[in-house]
């Protein structure tokens, strides 16, 4: 579904025919930006570039989706046709993906001829906006729990499949040890963690048979569910198994809690297990959990060693949407202006310098035009990826950026760290050329 070309809004393809008709073939620039960050985010973190340039490379339309076009009789088949040769060959530019950034900054840029950079604006949004609003929320349960074990557990409340599998990718990239979806292990070489379901503890007549036979079969890494029942009875079935459990070969690595009062049960499974010769046996807890959660728990002293995050994370329940669009800023070599009210945009392709201050934090940001002279040490966040359609560099590896976005949340000044809306949003100037741009072309008859 995410490879057809059809993934799109259908006046995409009406605008086409009408560029079609017209002759419309010059060059256009579009840039892909968030309007506003949400009430409670301080700052977002890019994601979803590698998919959007996986579709771009492979954008084209099959033979099933042009005859469905014809049939549907809504475009005219001499159009239709036109389609058949379509490919993207234009350029991109792009920050790197785990890179911080914030509102009216360009993280993607396209520059192809109209009918191309028009076609990709719907999948563009979809991809970069779902990705960047997971990383994020992601990014914040990292800040939340230093230090912690956390697990990506979002498949099975993901909106369909793809997202759960992009939110897998998106958590790793933000700092996350790895997910529960199988599939973001082979994809994308994630590392996978998994339990045990209380469906398994309620198939067997006593709890600490079935506690014994799964850890007979995945002898490994051996993490028991013990909250189906009575949590604390569990930990000490625990304790009593645990010589059996080494004769069994098995590694017992920690317990899990899912229910209940977290904190005040995880510090009387601490005391069970460390008065029981387990102190090494870690506590990992789950259940609707989120970073405002995480806070809360490790505030009150809770001897919680890792957290699997699912429900609020893959929807981003706080902030489930980002402004996320996607704007034609040139065209013909013109500057463009979008000037409704409370939506317009700043004209010409743009690049984003970012300053670090003496200590590597972030200081603050200029958006200005591509071909303005840059500022004195500043970092330009936009860089070429793609160039006639084709990648200038292979992948990057998750890892590699995985990197990257741990570097830029140790750069973030401490009020941003907070997830508390900081009282003075970070910084984000516009050039005075730009400004000028904008303003000059105000003063032009539309």
């Amino acid at each position: 579904m995410g490879d057809s070309a059809l993934l799109t809004d259908l006046y995409e393809l009406t605008m086409l025919q009408a560029y079609f008709d017209e002759g419309m073939q010059e060059t256009a620039v579009f840039e892909l930006f968030v309007r506003g960050l949400p009430a409670e985010r301080n700052f977002l973190m890019l994601a979803g570039i590698e998919q959007a340039l996986q579709y771009l490379e492979q954008l084209q339309f099959s033979e099933a989706e042009l005859a469905w076009l014809r049939a549907s009789g809504r475009l005219r088949a001499d159009f239709v046709d036109w389609l058949r040769a379509l490919r993207f060959c234009g350029e991109v530019h792009a920050m790197r993906e785990g890179t911080l950034f914030f509102a009216d900054e360009p993280v993607l840029r396209i520059t192809a001829p109209i009918a191309q950079a028009q076609l990709v604006e719907s999948r563009l949004i979809n991809l970069v906006n779902y990705a960047s609003l997971v990383a994020s929320k992601a990014a914040r349960c990292v800040l939340a729990a230093p230090g912690r074990l956390l697990v990506d557990f979002g498949l099975r409340r993901a909106h369909g499949a793809e997202a759960g599998l992009l939110a897998a990718r998106a958590c790793y990239l933000a700092g996350f040890a790895g997910s529960a979806t199988v599939l973001a292990g082979q994809r994308f070489g994630i590392p996978v963690f998994g339990t045990m379901a209380h469906a398994y503890i309620e198939a067997h007549e006593l709890e600490a048979q079935a506690f014994e036979r799964f850890a007979a079969s995945q002898p490994g890494q051996v993490t028991l569910l013990i909250d189906t029942y009575d949590t604390e009875a569990a930990a000490h079935k625990v304790v009593a198994l645990a010589p059996r459990l080494r004769e069994l070969g098995a590694h017992l690595v920690s317990v899990r809690l899912d229910s209940g009062d977290l904190a005040e049960h995880a510090r009387r499974v601490r005391a069970i297990l460390d008065a029981g010769g387990l102190a090494a046996v870690r506590i990992f807890a789950s259940g609707n959990l989120d970073e405002a959660r995480l806070a809360q728990l490790l505030a009150a002293g809770a001897p919680i060693d890792g957290f699997g995050v699912g429900t609020h994370l893959s929807t981003s329940a706080d902030a489930p949407a980002l402004d996320a669009v996607y704007k034609l800023q040139a065209y013909a070599g013109r500057p463009r202006r979008k000037r409704s009210e409370g939506k317009a945009t700043w004209p010409g392709a743009k690049q984003v310098y970012r300053r670090q201050d003496a200590d590597g934090r972030l200081a603050g940001d200029r958006v200005a035009l591509a071909d303005e002279n840059p500022p004195t040490q500043a970092q330009a966040l936009l860089q070429p990826v793609m160039r006639d359609g084709r990648r200038l560099a292979p992948a990057e590896p998750l890892d590699a950026l995985r990197q990257h976005a741990a570097a830029q949340l140790a750069a973030l000044p401490a009020p941003l760290r907070r997830l508390e809306a900081a009282a003075d949003r970070y910084p984000v100037e516009i050039s005075q050329a730009l400004q000028a741009l904008a303003a000059q072309l105000d003063r032009m008859p539309h």
